[in-house]
């Protein structure tokens, strides 16, 4: 994502303007747009007029709109499928949307303020942006990130079965699932298999074509093939076969990046535990979806072999935070998406506080599987560095709430019999004035 203007203010107020460029920068804006901010853009607006005999006539003009918004929703891109066989066929891939709905706080000829305008936001079109309760860290950190120079797609993955394919790209923050391919093979019969075959040779042609169409396997760190059983040997045989057939030197050079793993399922969620494959792990290493995938593997152990040191749950977390006993914090961008403010807050404060003690705090997108596990367990949880039991913790908690409510009790006593004292004396001085 290109940052065309910035112009932040000490106190977090001001302005920036974006222009986003692929669909992992439309994940950024997503999470970037709340409720109550202001996003300028340009936009079509449907204008209707009515001459003096009554007829009507319409027509949509650009127009440059401030939208302060009231809802926001983000379509991801939708990816092409291919069924092979008999009326199979491509279905195009969509672009990545988001759309901001709310009413217009400037006017022009077209549209006086306080109508609604629903703002169609995409790759390639520019916009800015002013936080209604200005920038925080979150905020900006997320615009350093998806600014930053030389990011993008990171490792290419095919996550396949038999009969059954999803040509994969993983970036730092989404994974995109580039199309989805599904071939009815036939059960081998006796007496011949030609049919059998037939089908796995058009299956594994499809896949070849469409590895070749939608991964850069020469800018990739890595790419995976990842399947139950063997159908993953199958098809990296048959992709250097077909390479060396038609002399194709880029694909041939870029072999050793190619890594085969075991996945239990033919299903894309299956791609985080294939990422913990050392070969893969080792070639990824410093990437942040796989710190997103160790980090949750580790709290994961954690929680299976010593629970006192693996917290989950929004106000266990906020337990252990307090106490400073946070090593880890594996929190969800979902939580920052929130519309209030005040609760937005809450988790900046927390990972804010973890960093502040030398903790670390990974922020999971939930556009990877890990991110969508953790949602799975409330969106936030915590590696601690000593072990703490949930059930003392909050009972101490219980204890000083009441040692509190007491002293607030005889506090207020103290203060109504000083009241009470002080009306005594001045009865007593009225009836000796009588």
């Amino acid at each position: 994502m290109k940052l065309l203007n910035k112009n932040i203010e000490k106190d977090g107020s001001g302005t920036v303007t974006l222009l986003p460029e692929d669909e992992e920068d439309m994940w950024h804006v997503y999470n970037l747009i709340t409720a109550g901010d202001e996003v300028e853009a340009k936009t079509d607006r449907k204008v209707s007029s009515v001459s003096s005999t009554g007829s009507s006539s319409s027509f949509r003009v650009q127009v440059f709109l401030c939208i302060r918004v009231e809802k926001t929703a983000f379509a991801a891109a939708a990816s092409s499928e291919t069924t092979t066989g008999p009326g199979g066929g491509d279905r195009s891939e969509a672009r990545a949307t988001m759309s901001i709905a709310g009413p217009v706080q400037n006017a022009n000829a077209y549209v006086r303020v306080g109508a609604y305008h629903t703002l169609e936001l995409e790759r390639g079109r520019s916009f800015k942006l002013r936080k209604e309760h200005g920038w925080d860290r979150v905020a900006l950190e997320r615009i350093a990130e998806s600014t930053k120079e030389g990011r993008g797609a990171e490792i290419g993955a095919v996550v396949c079965g038999e009969g059954t394919a999803a040509i994969c790209l993983l970036s730092e923050h989404m994974t995109v699932v580039r199309q989805r391919i599904d071939s009815p093979i036939p059960r081998k019969r006796k007496g011949g298999t030609s049919g059998h075959d037939k089908a796995i040779e058009t299956f594994l042609a499809t896949v070849y074509q469409a590895i070749l169409r939608l991964i850069p396997f020469e800018t990739l760190k890595a790419v995976v093939i990842a399947s139950p059983g063997f159908t993953k040997d199958t098809l990296f045989d048959y992709i250097f076969a077909q390479a060396t057939e038609t002399g194709h030197k880029a694909l041939l050079q870029s072999r050793p990046k190619w890594v085969r793993v075991h996945a239990n399922t033919a299903h894309v969620h299956s791609l985080v535990e294939a990422l913990r494959e050392p070969g893969v792990a080792k070639m990824l290493s410093g990437a942040k979806f796989a710190r997103e995938g160790l980090a949750l593997d580790k709290f994961n152990k954690m929680l299976a072999h010593d629970e006192l040191r693996a917290w989950y749950g929004p106000r266990h977390v906020a337990l252990a935070v307090e106490r400073g006993a946070v090593g880890t914090l594996l929190i969800s961008d979902d939580l920052f998406r929130s519309a209030d403010p005040a609760t937005r807050n809450h988790w900046v404060q927390m990972v804010d506080d973890v960093r502040a003690r030398g903790g670390e705090a990974i922020m999971f997108s939930s556009m990877h599987e890990s991110g969508r596990q953790l949602n799975d367990l409330t969106g936030v949880a915590a590696v601690l560095t000593y072990p703490l039991d949930v059930e003392v913790v909050e009972m101490e908690e219980r204890e000083e709430k009441e040692r509190l409510e007491k002293e607030a009790r005889a506090t207020q006593g103290l203060v109504d019999d000083d009241e009470g004292k002080e009306e005594e004396d001045v009865d007593g001085d009225d009836q000796e004035d009588l």
